[in-house]
């Protein structure tokens, strides 16, 4: 049965110290309905290995990966967890990576709905069942969610206990029926309102779902029921927001900041109040969270939310509402689609990629309104090199180039195609695609840029963090001209390298005063001194390079936007440009900067907002750390690769005061680190890693009681006087969740 909490119990067990103390490495895949076994083994193969070997991963056989994977879990103790094996052939096609009938100790666990995957009588499997809720354990889960701490003795809510505990009946004891039926009354505020959610719960159970043909025999009626209602439920303008979260794979995290751009270039966010697009939307991811039919996947460190997802038989209900509505039509390159009705009909059409495959064949006619193509598996990989992370992709097919054909669909608004192995040859017709809002090339090799795209003036969101070939460089000398005609732009995304020609051109930014988002600006191609005029602007990443005569001039006065909130600067030399810049934003809540600077400027100590700063290659950081030891709302911080001139690095009392999340790796000055009682009280997740001179962790780690999570990757005997029994255990034994992992070291 779907929804009592398999995931949510398997994930526990996975982060507790105990079961983190016992193993040497970790991986957890999600097994989707349709997977190929290579490619969940070399997931798994990736997630247990060093950092140093993944790029030997890419290069075995795929008929030799089993045996590989095996040989690894023989000769290290591995966890690694099977989340959501749907059939027992499933779980037999994956057995040969891994060494079952041998005594190792490495360790495999299960989850799935259906008890027929794993054989009770083998006396290596221990099969754990997880039970519905009892009538009290329901309704105190159902409590929490629609009373909270507002519960009183009144008379109103003791009638809506009793439709509450009349109406829990339908839900089956399900954990994720009974928070969406909760989640859908915690929003109706009248009994009158509690007696019509309970008439419609009673005609759906009358009158039955699709869903529960899809889970025959899987007692899952209550929640199928309760889902539906949760659906027709939503108000009129959510209901096509919900049913576009069913077109992300299985099982995918959704970036929110993504999920809102597609969203506003659907047209599904309207705002009649002048408030921004993007918040009107962000209100109704809220919405959708607060009725529990979405779930957080991660919190941003401004407490909003950065990525979310559906449960799997959210998903489902979603796809069955999308068939019935022709919302939009999925197919992949294993030639399996869900059925619908003539393409004709079909608004949206999504494609899941498989390796190298190519682009499956669109509808010839009709009103077609997106094309989204997303590849199912990881075809760019992040790379530290010279203390810095690059995106490159993982691998390239050397087949012909993918040339998709646009030419038919003129009411086209969102054309995704991200992370493709194939190069990607685009034509010039993608300028009669005049609708577009919403076009993305992130992660592709893009071979051909046509002039054309500067038709594209209904653009909102334009995405050019693709790879180039030299041909492609030089097509992109002309984007300062394609550019300049996108004037309704909300989020721009440039290459990663500068693209001006050798004569003067530059990207005429002042034009954009709609850009929230600008990204990979780089002095060399733009005028700083534009910035002035960006009002809107929320989010900027810029790039300085020298020569100091290809410096702009830039004051105090330059930005002007109250409404920045993150902030990224980048640079190879020590450039006093980057501090103005800095100056003049002093509303941020995110900051980032890569390279050296010259020092931190003391006035942040009054910046009312900045909670999140990474710093990277930064020098001069012991004088920086006594800026940041000061800061008042600093509650996440990241020294990566960072200068130190002392050797030892101290936090005194009361330093970080606010402090929630501390990342230190790569200092290789570092060669102790002493954290005074009373410093960093307010501390719950600690991350420190390849500090080669780094023999110990502080001793005042015992003294932050708040510490729940704490990750090593360090040398192998680092972490062996880390674990029980070994000289520095007491340091941290008071910490929840300990993960120790000299492999990637």
């Amino acid at each position: 049965m779907g929804g009592l909490g398999k995931t949510t119990l398997a994930k526990q067990l996975n982060n507790h110290k105990d079961v983190r103390a016992e193993f040497d490495c970790f991986a957890w895949v999600c097994v989707t309905q349709q997977f190929q076994k290579e490619d969940v083994w070399k997931k798994i193969f990736v997630q247990l290995t060093s950092d140093a070997d993944k790029d030997k991963i890419e290069k075995i056989e795929r008929d030799q990966i089993a045996g590989e994977l095996c040989v690894l879990q023989r000769k290290k103790k591995c966890l690694v967890v099977l989340d959501d094996m749907w059939t027992r052939d499933a779980w037999k096609s994956l057995r040969a990576g891994f060494p079952m009938n041998e005594e190792t100790g490495s360790r495999v666990l299960i989850t799935t709905r259906n008890k027929e995957v794993v054989s009770e009588e083998d006396k290596r499997v221990y099969v754990h069942p997880i039970r519905s809720l009892n009538d009290a354990e329901g309704w105190e889960l159902f409590k929490k969610i629609t009373f909270g701490r507002d519960n009183t003795e009144s008379e109103v809510d003791r009638k809506k206990e009793e439709l509450g505990k009349e109406m829990l009946k339908h839900c089956g004891g399900s954990p994720l029926a009974i928070v969406v039926l909760a989640g859908l009354l915690a929003r109706k505020e009248t009994v009158e309102d509690w007696k019509t959610v309970q008439k419609n719960v009673g005609a759906y159970i009358g009158r039955g779902t699709d869903l529960e043909s899809r889970y025959k025999g899987e007692n899952s009626e209550g929640t199928s029921r309760v889902l539906a209602l949760s659906y027709e439920s939503l108000p009129y303008h959510l209901k096509p927001c919900f049913l576009y979260l069913g077109h992300f794979p299985e099982d995918r995290e959704i970036p929110v900041k993504r999920l809102i751009q597609l969203w506003i270039a659907e047209g599904f966010i309207f705002s009649a109040s002048g408030e921004l697009l993007e918040d009107v939307a962000y209100n109704c991811l809220n919405e959708l969270v607060i009725r529990c039919m979405v779930q957080v996947g991660h919190p941003g460190s401004t407490n909003k939310i950065k990525s979310c997802r559906l449960h799997d038989l959210m998903r489902d209900l979603c796809l069955l509402k999308a068939k019935h509505e022709n919302f939009f039509h999925v197919s992949d390159s294993f030639a399996r689609a869900t059925p619908v009705s003539p393409s004709g009909k079909v608004r949206r059409h999504v494609t899941y990629l498989d390796g190298s495959a190519d682009i499956s064949t669109l509808p010839t006619d009709g009103p077609l309104r997106s094309v989204l193509y997303h590849s199912l598996y990881a075809s760019i990989k992040k790379v530290y090199i010279h203390g810095a992370y690059i995106l490159l992709p993982t691998f390239l097919s050397h087949e012909k180039p993918i040339r998709p054909r646009f030419q038919n669909f003129k009411l086209l608004r969102v054309l995704r195609l991200e992370e493709f192995r194939r190069e990607v040859e685009l034509p010039s017709t993608i300028g009669n695609l005049v609708h577009l809002r919403f076009f993305s090339l992130m992660g592709c090799f893009v071979t051909r840029f046509p002039s054309s795209i500067s038709k594209l003036i209904c653009l909102q969101t334009l995405d050019l963090r693709c790879f180039q070939r030299e041909e492609m460089k030089r097509s992109f000398t002309n984007l300062h001209k394609v550019i300049r005609h996108l004037g309704q732009l909300r989020h721009l995304y440039l290459p990663a390298v500068r693209f001006r020609a050798a004569e003067k051109r530059v990207l005429p930014l002042a034009t954009f005063g709609n850009l929230q988002t600008l990204v990979n600006a780089w002095n060399y191609d733009c005028r700083l001194s534009d910035l002035a005029g960006l009002a809107n602007l929320r989010k900027m990443s810029i790039v300085i390079v020298p020569p100091e005569d290809e410096m702009n001039i830039v004051d105090s006065e330059t930005i002007q936007s109250n409404r920045l909130q993150s902030l990224s600067l980048e640079s190879s030399t020590e450039v006093e440009v980057s501090v103005r810049i800095l100056l003049s934003c002093r509303n941020i809540y995110k900051l980032k900067l890569d390279g050296p600077i010259a020092g931190l400027p003391k006035d942040l100590l009054d910046y009312p907002n900045l909670t999140k700063i990474k710093l990277y290659r930064t020098s001069r950081m012991d004088e920086n750390i006594k800026i940041l030891e000061q800061l008042p709302h600093l509650k996440f911080l990241w020294l990566e690769d960072v200068t130190l001139e002392n050797p030892i690095l101290v936090f005194s009392k009361q330093d970080f005061p606010c402090l929630e999340f501390l990342s230190i790796s790569w200092i290789s000055q570092l060669k102790e680190w002493r954290v005074e009682e009373g410093a960093m009280n307010c501390l719950r997740r600690l991350q420190v890693g390849w500090c080669s001179e780094l023999k110990e962790v502080p001793d005042g780690l015992r003294y932050i009681g708040k510490l729940e999570e704490l990750t090593i990757i360090m040398p192998r005997q680092f972490c062996s006087e880390l674990r029980k029994g070994g000289k520095d255990f007491d340091k941290i034994k008071h910490v929840a969740s300990v993960n120790l992992d000299s492999e990637r070291y």
